[in-house]
């Protein structure tokens, strides 16, 4: 008999968890306290709130869609005490009645301890009422998480100064990926957490079980758009602290790849800024600007072109000539790609076979910019794209910093910048 099952606990068809339950579910705070502060008797006793015993007996009614013999082998419940369900619904109030009586702070019979559950909430007074109570900063969960590692939102930030102050450790990797708390706020965005992990010692190029560091882990992130301003700065903050803007992970992929990869034209401005190499190749001999034109068909809400852009602009080596047409094949509905990605050559010869790796709706839909390309077959490209040419070539790598030092209009210098205008010629 395991120790969890020797402990007092409600099961999941008494009385006390039905009155529980009802109350979760109505999200009813009154009726919560006072189950879980005046009815729960001794105040670390065990609820069970899901017990899946079906699974234990192929004769039962199985739930509607699952299949006979698809059940698995483990016996699974969800347990947890009073103590974790009033942290994670923040109920500072009853945390505190709990802890005052007696309750282990570091209890967790379902693999998660108070604290966590506080930290996942976001609940910092709860947080500090455990903490203060002696809760370990560093308990693991079942994952191997500690309740930093589950600081996972903007608002969770007193918690985590809180578990700081109260000595966790910031270095600490957990979990299946083996991701530091820093590398967490990296793929979250969370800027402030970063700042306050860093200036508490955080290894800024730790790697995780990927060979992440922060930086690769916060570019390589799937973000709302509302997310990635803060993202930035974040991916500032850590460059600024010394990481290392060409740290590659277990597939040879850089940070570039990866902002690449998400079509994160700002993001990759400011990588190539700090050194970011253009023309870095991946395992699978993918460059930054493969990545984009990868991404290009399935993100054009991102404007792929712009980060097409910034690499050409950074030195990036272009499409190999040959291989043009399968870029216009794929990218067809993105036609700033294929302006930028086509000035970027001082001469490519147009085929009116090239025709026929466009869909026709996608033709009739960019039809005045499919017009101008294909009126370029067999004619060369005028004298100003020829100088344009020249200018790049000249600048090099340097395009981004040198073109805007010229004493030029700036419509001429955004022209010798490959800024799209609609139309070839």
């Amino acid at each position: 008999m395991s120790g969890v099952d020797c402990l007092p606990h409600y099961p999941l068809d008494s009385d006390l968890v039905k009155r529980l339950k009802s109350a979760l579910d109505a999200k009813d705070e009154e009726r919560v306290r006072g189950v879980i502060c005046s009815e729960v008797q001794p105040v670390d006793a065990v609820i069970e709130l899901a017990n899946d015993d079906w699974m234990k007996d192929p004769a039962v009614q199985l739930p509607p869609g699952v299949l006979l013999g698809l059940w698995t082998l483990e016996y699974k419940r969800e347990l947890t005490t009073p103590l974790c369900i009033a942290a994670a619904h923040g109920h500072t109030a009853c945390v505190r009645h709990l802890l005052d009586h007696g309750a282990d702070p570091d209890a967790s019979p379902g693999g998660r301890g108070a604290l966590h559950e506080a930290c996942l909430g976001a609940h910092t007074a709860c947080a500090q009422l455990l903490l203060q109570h002696r809760a370990d900063p560093d308990l693991l969960s079942a994952d191997g998480l500690t309740p930093l590692h589950l600081c996972r939102t903007a608002a969770s930030l007193g918690c985590a100064q809180a578990l700081l102050e109260h000595g966790a450790s910031v270095q600490r990797a957990g979990g299946a990926g083996q991701d530091t708390p820093l590398h967490l706020a990296a793929q979250l965005g969370l800027d402030q957490h970063a700042r306050l992990y860093l200036g508490c010692g955080a290894r800024v190029d730790a790697r995780n079980g990927r060979g992440e560091t922060a930086l690769s882990a916060a570019c390589g992130a799937a973000l709302r758009p509302d997310e990635h301003a803060r993202c930035l700065r974040l991916c500032a903050l850590l460059l600024q602290r010394g990481a290392a803007v060409d740290a590659r992970d277990e597939d040879e992929r850089s940070p570039l790849h990866k902002a690449c990869g998400h079509a994160r034209h700002g993001l990759a401005r400011l990588l190539l800024r700090y050194g970011a190499d253009a023309g870095a190749l991946d395992y699978g001999g993918a460059s930054p600007l493969a990545r984009v034109l990868q991404t290009a068909p399935c993100a054009p809400q991102d404007a792929p072109e712009l980060t097409v852009r910034v690499l050409l602009n950074h030195g990036s080596p272009t499409v190999w000539p040959d291989a043009f047409p399968k870029v216009l094949k794929t990218c067809a509905a993105s036609p700033g790609v294929i302006e930028v990605l086509f000035n970027s050559y001082p001469q490519l010869r147009v085929s009116e076979s090239w025709k026929q790796t466009i869909p026709a709706e996608v033709f009739q839909m960019h039809k005045p910019f499919y017009q101008s390309f294909f009126a370029l077959a067999h004619t060369p490209r005028c004298l100003q794209h020829l100088c344009r040419c020249v200018l790049r070539k000249l600048f090099g790598k340097k395009c981004f910093d040198l073109i805007p030092l010229l004493p030029l209009p700036k419509s001429l210098q955004n022209y010798l910048l490959l800024e799209p205008e609609g139309a070839l010629h």
